[in-house]
């Protein structure tokens, strides 16, 4: 079986967000042409990270959250427990891909998930993320070094909106965020972390597949 066809998927629960990033850069500065391609699914402990760009008048009142200075692109999220964290590390370069087409194709297995629970989504060109109606309910941000990717996506399922109000979400003011609880009552969020991990298996092309529940 080829490298490039191989994936390692993570299903990590709930962890905090520095010892991941720290995870995500270690991996991505070891790797070479014969390391499989990671995708991790988990959640983290309530956190606000700012992107590169991240400009700090969009942060309103933090509160008791920590906020994180990251090396994603992107200006400032919340991250916190019932909403799906999806890490991509991937060798762009040995799967034919560019920037632009990774950040397409998150937003259309974002997409495709929520079109399976009977909500219509859409992506905006001039905003990386995916909506519904005029309100988003997934924010994108990643960094790419050495041809491979890090950081990627958060899709709200089932959580605490509360710190949102404490931002301006993703550099924007007055943006209403939404999650997707308030659209499927009784929403299974286990059954949507998995069917998002198959779906990008699906998309990126990957036919052999490792399961974990743990970082190495």
């Amino acid at each position: 079986m080829a490298v490039a066809d191989t994936l390692i998927l993570r299903s990590l629960g709930q962890v905090p967000y520095d010892i991941t990033w720290q995870r995500m850069q270690d991996l991505t500065n070891s790797r070479d042409d014969q390391t499989p391609d990671e995708i991790w699914l988990l959640e983290h402990d309530p956190v606000f990270t700012q992107g590169q760009a991240g400009k700090a008048e969009h942060v309103l009142n933090a509160g008791d959250i920590p906020v994180v200075q990251a090396d994603r692109g992107g200006q400032v999220t919340y991250h916190g427990p019932g909403q799906l964290v999806v890490y991509l590390l991937l060798n762009l370069r040995r799967k034919s891909l560019g920037v632009r087409d990774l950040v397409d194709l998150m937003e259309q297995s974002v997409v495709t998930l929520l079109g399976e629970y009977g909500v219509q989504a859409y992506p905006k060109p001039d905003a990386p993320g995916v909506y519904v109606g005029d309100a988003k309910i997934c924010s994108l941000g990643l960094r790419v070094r050495r041809g491979c990717s890090f950081h990627g996506l958060a899709l709200n399922l089932d959580m605490d909106m509360e710190p949102f109000l404490r931002i301006n979400p993703c550099g924007y003011a007055g943006m209403t965020m939404t999650q997707l609880a308030s659209l499927v009552p009784g929403l299974d969020s286990a059954g949507a972390v998995s069917r998002m991990g198959d779906i990008l298996i699906n998309k990126i092309g990957y036919t052999s597949v490792s399961r974990r529940t743990r970082l190495d």
